[in-house]
């Protein structure tokens, strides 16, 4: 059995850099890319940010059982499809979810012994300077994200781990610790496996 990650953030809490240098350091993780309606923004590119979909099509793959979860988030939705969990089966590796709250707490309930870590900026100013960044979205569309973040940062205590970005080198190796622990877990298959293999040695 696979580990499958849990990650979520509010918007401007710097999930996506922290994610990529998660996948760029750890070995043997298979990210799952979202399937979404939103637009494209910026230099982001089909099936590597996201699988960007029509409505129609998002809703067909939804009413056909395609995604082990989805949510709409303000105007668009986003989803999981069930391949990338059975793909990370397969190959025997770990999948990293890249999921919002609202499709966290469904793989919670779907998913228990799944490792759910919950990261948000330092303030919501931060969180402000931040979406102002990225110079594609309006003042109205930044207090809607900064109200929504308010009201999914109160979910914090259902995620397993928290993480603070307040410093994107510093925060990258507390992600990748996280992972390193959870893999150690004596339930994990491949410890199970290992000690097994140790014990052997003592039985002969």
């Amino acid at each position: 059995m696979s580990q499958i990650f849990i990650i979520s953030a509010p918007s401007g809490s710097g999930k996506s850099t922290l994610v990529k240098n998660l996948m760029d350091r750890e070995p043997n993780l298979l990210f799952s890319v979202s399937y979404t309606t939103r637009q494209k923004r910026g230099k982001e590119q089909d099936g590597n940010e996201y699988h960007f979909v029509s409505r129609e099509d998002f809703i067909t793959m939804r009413d056909r059982g395609e995604f082990i979860e989805w949510a709409q988030v303000f105007d668009d939705f986003y989803g999981t499809h069930r391949r990338y969990v059975d793909q990370a089966r397969t190959e025997s590796k770990d999948v990293v979810l890249d999921i919002d709250v609202k499709g966290a707490r469904q793989l919670r309930e779907q998913i228990p012994e799944a490792v759910s870590i919950f990261i948000l900026a330092p303030s919501r100013e931060e969180v402000e300077k931040r979406l102002r960044a990225r110079g594609d979205v309006s003042e109205e569309v930044i207090r809607r994200r900064v109200a929504e973040a308010a009201r999914e940062i109160r979910d914090f205590s259902q995620y397993g781990y928290v993480l603070v970005n307040d410093n994107v080198e510093s925060a990258s190796e507390e992600l990748q610790g996280i992972v390193r622990t959870a893999r150690l877990r004596s339930l994990d298959p491949e410890v199970q496996s290992r000690v097994k293999r140790i014990l052997a040695t003592f039985e002969k």
